[in-house]
């Protein structure tokens, strides 16, 4: 997988900071997505989830992560071994805080999802640790009703 320098992914991914955005997502969310933040371990929606269904962006709703490929990594955020299409997802060299890190970004949005780590499980030995409030939680059920109902198959 391809990683861009900052300067680089700037021109393929980028979030801007509107005023309908921030009004449109919580200040969590926000702060994440648009502001790079890290939301705290343990204390968010979804690192102790199990239920099946996807998880997709908070911004513009793109399906970016399945409940099949996530996996309890301890750390306490969502992590998952891939995303259900890696070509949504964008991976940026992150050099913030003295360390050398792979930011992942949406290619749609342009939101901060959070980091990727090469201390996964098989098959793929990755570790996308994501924040919860960067994406947005549908049930297996819910999927059709929420226009997602070619996803339906990934369950199957």
């Amino acid at each position: 997988m391809p990683v861009m320098k900052a300067a680089d992914a700037a021109n393929v991914c980028y979030i801007e900071p509107t005023e309908e955005l921030k009004s449109r997502l919580s200040a969590e969310q926000f702060a994440v997505l648009v502001e790079n933040a890290t939301e705290p371990p343990f204390r968010n929606a979804y690192w102790d989830m199990h239920e099946e269904g996807i998880y997709v962006d908070a911004v513009d709703g793109e399906p970016l992560f399945a409940s099949r490929e996530k996996f309890d990594s301890g750390t306490g955020w969502p992590s998952f071994w891939a995303p259900i299409d890696p070509a949504k997802v964008v991976m940026v060299e992150d050099l913030a805080f003295g360390m050398r890190r792979i930011e992942v970004r949406a290619k749609a949005s342009g939101g901060h999802l959070g980091h990727l780590f090469e201390d996964g499980p098989d098959p793929t030995g990755m570790r996308y640790c994501i924040n919860s409030a960067s994406l947005r939680f549908i049930p297996v059920d819910r999927l059709a009703a929420e226009g997602y109902a070619e996803l339906a198959a990934l369950f199957r």
